[in-house]
């Protein structure tokens, strides 16, 4: 049975793949026909992001849409086929209400409001014309995020958190703020990633293969075939996004996939398993945290611009170095984790 199970996962990876890369011409056609190009910071607001961006003002975005609306047609679909037959319809169906439809419903909503976003960029819409402010955006994690720790802690009551080495803790009421913080920390993390080509699509997908590894070994096998269709989706995404790209993630996808990562960090009881997976994106977050705090306090600045890509980039690093180097500290950790969450489970 197990094997049945692998070969599920693994064939849903690949056919996310094939599908994705074959409707990817479509969607690369409407976004250079109407000109859905990204708008970039100016040179008097952001000198350092300007002078080695400047050349990719006009870059399609929104190529995230291929992800999401990928893993949704696939769930969707099978779904509907496995009510209308039998066989292998039935076998490739992964949507179920106790594994994977909070994380699919968590990925589409947020992955709409990244849309809307956007969009309000590429018509010079919101602050400064770029779109929604980051406290906005903020406000709208946690809402998405408000939602899912209702759902957790009233519908499927849970209210402990998993603890490496050591076993359930007890938090009560304060499962919700905890909750809200992951879902909030992840998806701000996976947001500030997204600076180069390639770089937030490499690290989500380590982050993701991690996971589907950890809910294959919980035998949540939905679950894990929902993160091998997000992976077969990246995939596919990652061939047009490394550099030069030929679209950008946006986000549309940025959001939706930090928000869906974190849920299912949750759902699988690793959330503090997490920061360790997606170490690169705690370490971009941390590094935008810390410039504001410097600025804020010491009126003067620690990396020339951030997040720490910018910085490296500042510094002499080409772009395809910093993004496969990261791409590099992604895989590590992410197996570090998996070694410790197998070392725990033993």
């Amino acid at each position: 049975m197990t094997n049945y199970y692998i070969v599920k996962i693994f064939l849903l990876a690949t056919l996310s793949f094939v599908v994705t890369m074959l409707w990817t011409p479509a969607l690369t056609h409407i976004l250079y026909k109407y000109k859905l190009g990204k708008q970039i910071r100016d040179e008097k607001t952001a000198p350092v992001f300007y002078k080695f961006h400047k050349e990719k003002k006009g870059t399609p975005t929104m190529g995230g849409v291929l992800i999401w609306l990928t893993t949704l047609a696939f769930a969707v679909t099978f779904f509907i086929l496995s009510e209308l037959f039998n066989g292998i319809f039935t076998d490739l169906n992964f949507l179920s209400r106790k594994e994977t439809l909070l994380p699919l419903g968590a990925l589409v909503a947020s992955a709409i409001v990244g849309l809307i976003d956007d969009l309000f960029d590429i018509l010079r819409l919101g602050h400064n014309g770029g779109g929604l402010r980051m406290r906005h955006r903020f406000i709208i994690y946690a809402i998405i995020a408000i939602v899912g720790a209702w759902w957790f802690f009233f519908k499927l009551e849970w209210t402990t958190l998993y603890v490496p080495f050591y076993g359930n803790f007890e938090l009560g009421l304060w499962y919700i703020p905890f909750f809200i913080f992951v879902i909030v920390a992840t998806a701000f993390s996976v947001n500030e990633t997204d600076g180069l080509d390639g770089l937030a699509g490499g690290a989500l997908l380590f982050s993701f293969a991690a996971f589907s590894a950890i809910a294959f070994a919980k035998g949540r096998y939905d679950l894990a075939s929902f993160c091998a269709v997000i992976i077969g989706a990246l995939l596919a995404f990652l061939w047009f996004n490394i550099n030069p790209a030929r679209f950008i993630m946006g986000d549309t996808g940025a959001m939706s996939l930090g928000v869906t990562l974190g849920v299912i960090a949750m759902l699988t009881d690793a959330s503090l398993l997490l920061p360790l997976i997606g170490l690169i994106f705690v370490i971009e977050s941390l590094s935008v945290i810390v410039q504001w705090l410097s600025k804020l306090l010491r009126k003067k600045k620690i990396f020339i611009s951030s997040p720490i890509h910018h910085h490296l980039q500042a510094i002499g690093w080409s772009e395809p170095k910093i993004v496969m180097r990261f791409w590099v500290i992604s895989g590590v950790s992410a197996v570090l984790g998996l070694i410790l969450f197998l070392l725990d489970r033993s």
